[in-house]
């Protein structure tokens, strides 16, 4: 005998008893006679017992077949409950959701639009983890998460949402001390500060107009997890830092740090929404993607026309 119940079979067995004929199950359940005839004869030699006596006008419980109705009719009905709530927890957006987002992008930029997501959804929570570094998703049971970068080939799947511009930048006062750099190799000569989870493998890689490439491994006194904690060093002029617009964009406005090498650009990153692979999601996570979707496409322009 196998460790788990002949749960379909029971349930076969109870709608029988319940339609008081095998066609009306067979009907009911739409299924063939045939699959219903077959179901309940292999929960009788499973448990070794006739449970109904047949004829071809009566169909009668035996005694066997009456101690295990009651039971098989609830469990038929507790699974019809457990079915029906899941059904209703797909269509209306009922639940948690789980999200993995970069730190500071998102306590500024997501944090400020979940009020008004749950506004709209009130039997929606949400569970945001803020982190830089790189989750996995599915081993962490995230719903979906949001990167900024170019991504690489993966097993998720992934939605674009809007280009992010990244500037190369330094103080007035780190450029009066140390002089400008006006090509990237010279930036071996500077102090630059550095980013832990930088997707290109502590490489900085630019390109100019012309098409030629450079590559620089950038070496300073500060090495950190998240980006927002270099711009007290990058505005005090202790190094050359390489951000992203919604971390940098307000300084460089306030002409507290200058964008410099703007020949040269370095990749441009864009935000993503990334997902498990696999569907249908359920609507508490369709929702939360669909506002994102929408808030989110087309809105990380430079701020205050700042560009490069």
């Amino acid at each position: 005998m196998s460790k788990l119940p002949d749960f379909e079979a029971l349930a076969i067995f109870a709608k029988v008893v319940e339609m008081r004929s095998f066609a009306g199950a067979a009907k009911e359940l739409a299924l063939s006679k045939a699959t219903v005839s077959k179901a309940v004869t292999r929960l009788e030699e499973r448990l070794g017992a006739r449970l109904f006596n047949r004829t071809s006008r009566q169909l009668a419980l035996t005694d066997a077949g009456q101690k295990l109705a009651e039971r098989a009719a609830r469990l038929l009905m507790d699974g019809e409950a457990a079915e029906n709530e899941a059904l209703a927890q797909s269509a209306t957006p009922r639940g948690l959701v789980r999200i993995a987002v970069p730190m500071t992008y998102g306590a500024r930029v997501i944090a400020a639009l979940l009020p008004e997501f749950l506004a709209a959804y009130p039997e929606v929570s949400v569970d945001v983890h803020l982190s830089d570094a790189m989750v996995d998703l599915i081993g962490d049971g995230f719903d979906l998460g949001v990167r900024i970068a170019n991504l690489p080939d993966s097993s998720l799947v992934a939605r674009r949402l809007c280009p992010m511009a990244r500037y190369l930048v330094a103080a007035p006062s780190y450029l009066k001390a140390h002089g400008r750099p006006t090509h990237p190799m010279h930036l071996a000569q500077h102090k630059c500060l550095g980013y832990t989870y930088l997707t290109t493998q502590n490489t900085w890689h630019f390109t100019n107009a012309k098409g030629e490439q450079v590559s620089v491994r950038p070496g300073g006194p500060l090495r950190v997890n998240n980006g927002e904690a270099l711009v007290p060093a990058a505005i005090a002029g202790i190094g050359i830092a390489d951000l992203p617009d919604f971390i940098i964009g307000e300084a460089i406005a306030a002409r507290k740090v200058e964008v410099i090498l703007k020949d040269w650009r370095q990749a441009e990153a864009a935000v993503h929404l990334v997902m498990p692979p696999g569907g249908p999601r359920p609507a508490r996570v369709e929702a939360l993607i669909e506002f994102l979707t929408k808030r989110l496409s087309g809105s990380a322009r430079p701020r205050n026309g700042v560009r490069p």
